[in-house]
C-alpha cells in the first residue's frame, strides 16, 4: 500500500499497538491490518484524497505535501514538524475558497489569518508564531505555482522574541558539566563547543565522518557541506570513543543505542541539573561557539566556515544575541591593540598627543 503510515504507541498497561494510517498525517486506518475492513478504510481514504475539492484551500495545501519544496528541500524532523502544523491549518482553513485569496479579499483573509494566530498564541507563543511562518510557506508556494492569487500570510512579523542576549555557556559552566554530568554526555557537549552545529546534526552524525583529523558531513537543515578540522581537544575524545569500536553513530545512549531527539533532549536536562547548569540551554551552544572562534580572533568568514552560518547570521549573533559587555571580547581587543602599540604600531591617534601635559602643552 503505496504511503502507508504506521506509528507504535505504549497503552497504559505496557503494551504496544501498531496504529496505522493512510499516509503521514493522513486519516487513520479502523479494523486489524490486513482485514477487509482495514482495506476498506484504506481504500477510502485515498479515494477521498483523489477528488479534493478543486476550488477550496485544502487543494494548495495538498498539493504542496506532494511537492519537491516539501519532499526533497527539508529534513523529515522538519516535514514531521511541518504534517502536524498542516493537519492544523487544514482544519481551520482547508474549506476555504480560493477566492478569498484574491486582491480585494486579502485584508479579510489576512485578519482571519492573524486571529488565528492569537488564538494559538494563548497556548504557545513560538508555536503559534512556527504554525504562522507554515501557512505562509504554503501560501507562497500557492501563488508562486500560480494557485493563489496573493500571499496573505506574507511579512506577519513573529510574537516571541527571544532574549538570550547573555546566554552562553562560561568556562565554569563547561566545567562543571564535564566534571559532574554522565560519562556519555560530555562528548555531546563538546562537539557542540569545537563546531558549532545543531543538536540533531550531531545526533546523526556517524563515523564514516571523522578521518582522525577533521570531520565531513551534510547539514540536515541547510543542506550546505561542511568540512572542520578537529581542534585537539576534541580530536581526543573522538579517538578515545572511536577506540571503543561501537555503533556507526558518534553519539549513543548509556546502553549504544543511536539517539532519539526526544530521549536526548530528556537526557541533556537531567545531566544540567546533576551539574547545577542552568539558565542554558544545548542550543546556546551553537551561541557560545561562535563567541569562542570569535574571541579567539577568527574572523566572520573564518566562524562561518567551521559552523555552517552564513555571514549574515553570523554578523547577527555577535551583534545582537551573545556577545554581551561583560563576555571578554572588548577586553581581547583592547589586549590586541595594546600589543600592536607595544610592537611599534602606531594608532590612528598617536599616544603622544594623548599624553601631553600643561607644562607640555601641543
Amino acid at each position: 500500500m503505496t504511503g502507508l503510515h504506521a506509528v507504535k504507541m505504549k497503552l497504559a498497561g505496557g503494551k504496544e499497538r501498531t496504529y496505522y494510517y493512510a499516509w503521514r498525517g493522513g486519516p487513520r486506518l479502523e479494523g486489524r491490518y490486513g482485514s477487509p475492513e482495514f482495506l476498506a478504510s484504506y481504500n477510502a481514504a485515498v479515494a477521498s484524497r483523489k477528488v479534493l475539492p478543486q476550488g477550496q484551500f485544502r487543494s494548495v495545501i495538498a498539493a504542496y505535501k506532494e511537492s519537491a519544496e516539501f519532499n526533497k528541500q527539508l529534513s523529515p524532523r522538519t516535514k514531521a514538524d511541518y504534517l502536524k502544523h498542516l493537519v492544523k491549518i487544514e482544519e481551520k482553513f482547508g474549506a476555504m475558497p480560493i477566492v478569498a485569496f484574491d486582491e480585494k479579499f486579502r485584508t479579510e483573509t489576512r485578519g482571519n489569518f492573524k486571529a488565528w494566530r492569537d488564538v494559538l498564541s494563548k497556548a504557545s507563543v513560538r508555536q503559534a508564531d512556527y504554525a504562522w511562518s507554515i501557512l505562509a510557506r504554503v501560501c507562497s508556494w500557492g501563488k508562486d505555482r500560480g494557485k493563489l492569487a496573493t500571499n496573505p500570510a506574507e511579512k506577519g512579523g513573529r510574537l516571541y522574541v527571544a532574549e538570550r542576549t547573555d546566554k552562553i555557556w562560561t568556562g565554569e559552566d563547561e566545567a562543571r558539566f564535564l566534571l559532574k554530568a554522565p560519562g556519555h554526555m560530555r562528548l555531546p557537549l563538546l562537539l557542540a563547543l569545537w563546531t558549532g552545529q545543531r543538536q540533531g546534526d550531531l545526533l546523526r552524525l556517524v563515523w564514516s565522518a571523522y578521518d582522525g583529523k577533521a570531520l565531513r558531513f551534510m547539514q540536515g537543515k541547510t543542506r550546505k557541506n561542511i568540512m572542520i578540522p578537529c581542534g585537539e581537544v576534541l580530536r581526543i575524545a573522538l579517538d578515545a570513543e572511536k577506540a571503543r569500536e561501537r555503533s556507526g553513530f558518534v553519539l549513543l545512549t548509556l546502553d549504544g543505542k543511536p539517539w532519539t531527539a526526544d530521549g536526548f533532549r530528556s537526557s541533556w536536562r537531567k545531566a544540567c541539573a546533576k551539574a547545577k547548569v542552568e539558565g542554558v540551554t544545548f542550543h546556546d551552544l551553537r551561541g557560545s561557539a561562535v563567541t569562542r572562534l570569535a574571541l579567539a580572533g577568527c574572523s566572520v568568514p573564518e566562524i562561518a566556515a567551521i559552523t555552517g552560518h552564513s555571514l549574515k547570521d553570523v554578523e547577527a549573533i555577535l551583534d545582537k544575541h551573545y556577545l554581551s559587555r561583560g563576555n571578554g571580547l572588548a577586553e581581547s581587543a583592547m589586549r590586541k591593540l595594546e600589543a600592536a602599540v607595544s610592537a611599534g604600531a602606531k594608532p590612528e591617534v598617536p599616544g603622544e598627543i594623548l599624553l601631553q601635559t600643561e607644562a607640555n602643552p601641543l
